[in-house]
């Protein structure tokens, strides 16, 4: 699950025992889960025993080695991909709290799609077709399909609040900055972090990046002769049946939301009862059955620990906690329906308004030690690999020394001190992988330098005249951009999640603090707070996932440069793509930004950001004493299970990690607003459990691209069902909410 929820649902680990002394030795890679959910694809026949995965992989004898793979149709086909997930993203950002990544879609789709276009004699569309053009189409399709954290989070966040008058389609131009700021920030100051996280320091971090890892041997796979030729028209396939599918069946379940969509049992037992049962009481804790293709194939992809430790975290949280908050009176929940009698049982637990005013509801009591398990494990996680920040922080110091007294030398200056340590970073880098990419091909330093302070300065200048933001606030928000960043991206090339949720919240918490008893009205106050958290977890979100993405390319040996040309190109795209679909959806539903009841998209990430900016700017709100002390007892539980696993369940032991819980999955449970979709993935989950017993080597062939194919169909529905919204022939308007509680669904 931005990421955020947004960005990325970041809180989890990849079994690292499967990596032994850097090389692979077995398939199998399980990826947990997240609010930025990717795609992991590695089957058996691809990869090697003892394969080494710190070096350039090798390529089959008959693949293309490609002069030029920054070609016209690579660009243009992982732009149209990256825009097509971008789209779904902020559907499903704003229905869910969860995005997903373009990787593994725009891999598979974007060969499907280039190498029939190699078979033209065109001059442009035609010629050969290699895996390092493979992985510019990804390059540009995880640079148009980023940047939709913010639009499902602090943003919309900020008119929710009042914060920000208006709507959004009349201040396009101060989001379409914002956006600007926050794409290009990350694109600039990521750079550099390709040598160091992918090259200098890989190997002795153990940095194996496992999801970008897996997508570049599916493309090497896809370019291996015949075979692979047939694997992956196979690939391709079911990919495309399964969008189709998911399309079609999103598109369709707005006419009859009730029947092919939403399955609401308990309402149904209600009605059965003639309004008499007892069932309306389950019914208005979420509990009911939704067939979206996006979280069953999400399911498909997290696997069962994760899965199961998702729903366990649901039934405590909304089965065992909720319920005796509102029993004991610390808690309270408000009727859905006020004027009739054959619904007075229904309630609504999930109400996030008028805090400070009222009894708050069970969601917001279990925000907070959700919020607080996120940070505190993400924080334990990054904490116990000391020994490898040490070596990372004294790598970083040797670099700086040593391009210093590059500089002094080049003056003509000496400096002894820097002169020491340059050589000490010489000698240290015998042991360091070198660069594959030559010179010519790597990204120049005056490029990214260059653009790193453009872009900061454009960003004080933009976010004090727009947002009433100073500039000391706005360098904070971008050096804290930076360390999220660098911590994001060695915690998620280890445990293949990036912390997102746990980065943003931390940064509400730290511009909270700074803006106390600075003169700021609470409107301002909350205005600066959502505004500066999302550029530092904006920009994060886009650095973490171009880091990952000049991974793959490292090990197809694509050009840095020609990849950051692509990377560059998909974002600007995403700069104007990402607004422009925020006022489609704002506009066919402004219950996004209004908080009504009855809203087709639950916005839990939007509501979280509200409620953290709450509490940290308004002395009215403030949080459940209860709840603080259930938080602190959960996050040091959270912690305690870390420093066990990494310290205690080693060697002999560390197959029993297995079956360790997955806090950062509970924590989001906790966060979100009902149990539907831990439900959905589960369901998911059984899927994929079952058929993985039942052909393995079916479900390493079909199952990812499955699942791909689920995710990027429901959320190209959703963009089509908004559309549909604003032309007036929308469900509700020519369907039926047969089978929904009281016609809602």
């Amino acid at each position: 699950m931005a990421s955020t929820m947004e960005s990325t649902m970041a809180a989890t680990q990849v079994r690292p025992a499967e990596f032994n002394d850097h090389t692979v030795q077995t398939p199998s890679l399980e990826k947990d889960i997240d609010e930025k959910i990717n795609t992991i694809n590695v089957d058996t026949e691809i990869v090697e025993p003892d394969l080494d995965l710190y070096v350039p992989l090798k390529m089959e004898g008959g693949i293309v080695d490609d002069h030029n793979p920054l070609t016209i149709r690579a660009v243009l086909v992982g732009i149209c991909l990256g825009c097509l997930v971008n789209a779904s993203n902020l559907y499903l950002g704003l229905k869910t709290g969860f995005t997903f990544s373009a990787n593994i879609f725009g891999a598979i789709f974007g060969y499907g799609i280039v190498k029939g276009l190699s078979k033209s004699k065109l001059p442009i569309l035609g010629g050969s077709f290699g895996p390092q053009e493979n992985s510019i189409i990804q390059a540009a399709a995880t640079g148009a399909g980023g940047i939709a954290g913010i639009f499902v989070a602090g943003i919309p966040a900020m008119y929710l609040l009042g914060a920000e008058t208006g709507n959004p389609r009349d201040d396009f131009g101060k989001i379409i900055t914002i956006t600007l700021v926050c794409s290009f920030f990350g694109l600039f100051f990521v750079t550099p972090l390709r040598k160091f996280f992918v090259i200098q320091v890989a190997r002795e971090l153990k940095l194996l990046f496992p999801t970008p890892t897996a997508v570049a041997l599916t493309i090497k796979s896809m370019h291996a002769g015949a075979a692979g030729a047939r694997e992956a028209l196979s690939k391709l396939k079911a990919l495309g049946l399964a969008f189709s599918l998911a399309l079609i069946q999103r598109v369709a379940s707005y006419y009859a939301v009730g029947i092919l969509y939403d399955w609401h049992v308990f309402t149904w037992i209600h009605i059965w009862s003639n309004y008499t049962s007892w069932a309306m009481n389950i019914e208005s804790w979420g509990w009911y059955f939704e067939w979206t293709p996006a979280f069953i194939g999400s399911g498909i992809l997290i696997g069962m620990n994760s899965a199961i430790s998702l729903f366990g975290g649901a039934i405590i949280a909304w089965a065992i906690i909720g319920p005796a908050l509102v029993h004991y009176g610390e808690c309270i929940g408000k009727h859905q329906v006020d004027d009739d009698p054959r619904w007075e049982d229904w309630y609504s637990f999930a109400s996030l308004s008028n805090l400070g005013h009222e009894t708050p509801s069970p969601r917001y009591w279990l925000l907070w030690p959700g919020v607080f398990i996120m940070v505190c494990s993400s924080m334990a996680e990054l904490f116990i690999q000391y020994k490898v920040i040490g070596y990372a922080g004294k790598v970083v110091w040797q670099k700086m020394c040593a391009n210093i007294h590059y500089l002094l030398a080049k003056t003509g200056k000496h400096s002894t001190y820097f002169a020491a340590h340059a050589e000490l970073e010489v000698k240290a880098s015998d042991n360091i992988i070198e660069d594959p990419a030559p010179p010519e091909e790597q990204v120049r330093m005056w490029m990214w330098v260059t653009g790193l302070i453009v872009t900061i300065a454009a960003a004080m200048i933009i976010f004090a005249l727009q947002w009433g933001m100073n500039p000391g606030l706005t360098i904070l928000a971008c050096v804290l951009g930076f360390l999220f960043s660098f911590l994001a991206i060695q915690i998620g090339a280890v445990t293949d999640q990036t912390p997102l949720t746990a980065a943003s919240k931390a940064s509400q918490l730290v511009f909270g603090a700074a803006t106390k008893n600075s003169g700021f009205s609470i409107k301002d106050a909350q205005r600066i707070n959502l505004v500066a958290g999302g550029l530092a977890s904006g920009g994060a979100d886009v650095a973490t996932a171009l880091t990952s993405d000049f991974r793959t390319g490292f090990l197809l040996g694509t050009s840095p440069i020609k990849q950051w040309y692509a990377q560059a190109m998909g974002t600007l795209i995403a700069v104007f793509l990402a607004p422009g679909m925020f006022i489609l959806f704002t506009t066919a539903y402004p219950c996004i930004l209004d908080g009504s009841d009855h809203c087709a998209f639950a916005v839990p990430s939007v509501a979280a950001w509200a409620a953290v900016a709450q509490a940290v700017t308004d002395p009215a709100v403030s949080i459940p004493l209860k709840s603080g002390i259930f938080s602190i007892v959960m996050g040091v539980v959270s912690i305690l299970q870390v420093i066990f696993r990494h310290f205690y369940l080693v060697g002999e032991r560390e197959k029993y990690r297995d079956y360790l819980p997955n806090w950062g999955a509970i924590a989001l449970s906790f966060v979100l607003p009902s149990p539907v979709f831990t439900t959905a993935a589960m369901f998911g989950a059984i899927v994929a459990w079952v058929w993985r017993k039942w052909k393995l080597s079916s479900f390493e062939l079909y199952g990812y691209a499955v699942a791909a194919g689920f995710i990027a169909g429901e959320g190209l529905g959703g963009v089509i069902g908004a559309a549909l919204q604003i032309g007036g022939v929308s469900g509700d308007v020519l369907g039926t909410t047969v089978g929904c509680p009281a016609g809602y669904c």
